[in-house]
């Protein structure tokens, strides 16, 4: 990514996906945990589409204690986090097999010791699925700060560092509840969809009412 940007001024998604980068703003966000600053702005793709693009931005934000860039994490750390959820993306709650979840820090820099490897302490980690990983990375590449105040205590608060115990979502007072249905309780879910269905409703919405009934609330 760094070398497409040295020679052609800047990087557009559409550039990173021929380079085998399926979810492009991961690739952005690598590139920033690396201490390296880049700036997104819009460009129009090929088929005339408003894309992202980037650019090296101020080389007086360089964090040169990063430069070593994304580290690969033990086979030991990822088996403790596996046990310590019980197999379940932190998010969603979702089961999955131990291939199919990523470990993602908690708060989106590279925590390193002083020789700049990485600290495999098992509470600054947490896995994720792929899916619930491709979404933290674009919403912590669109919060105000982790694009410029990279706020530690900020996003140590975060639904996306914490989402067991969290006061904001990428800094909006919202709160949120991930369910999945797996195997059998898929089941349970049509028949949800089904009763929102007949009350003109959407699921959420449908379970919100359903919540709201419980607790006596109109």
């Amino acid at each position: 990514m760094i070398d497409h940007i040295i020679a052609h001024g800047f990087i557009t998604t559409e550039d990173l996906q021929k380079y085998g980068y399926n979810h492009p703003p991961r690739a952005a966000r690598d590139v920033r945990e690396a201490g390296i600053p880049l700036e997104t702005f819009f460009v129009e793709s090929s088929d005339g589409q408003r894309i992202a693009a980037y650019r090296l931005g101020d080389p007086r934000q360089i964090r040169h204690g990063n430069l070593k860039g994304r580290g690969v994490f033990s086979k030991k750390l990822k088996k403790q986090l596996y046990q310590l959820q019980n197999g379940r993306c932190a998010i969603c709650g979702g089961q999955f097999a131990l291939h199919e979840l990523q470990v993602d820090h908690r708060i989106p820099y590279l925590v390193t010791d002083g020789n700049g490897e990485l600290k495999e302490n098992s509470a600054d980690y947490m896995l994720l699925c792929a899916v619930h990983n491709r979404s933290k990375s674009w919403s912590c590449e669109h919060c105000q700060n982790g694009k410029q105040d990279k706020d530690v205590s900020v996003c140590a608060i975060c639904y996306w560092a914490s989402p067991e115990n969290y006061s904001h979502v990428a800094m909006q007072q919202e709160r949120r509840v991930e369910i999945t249905w797996q195997g059998n309780q898929v089941r349970e879910y049509e028949k949800l969809k089904r009763d929102a269905k007949k009350q003109k409703s959407n699921v959420p919405d449908y379970i919100k009412s359903l919540l709201r009934g419980m607790f006596g609330k109109k």
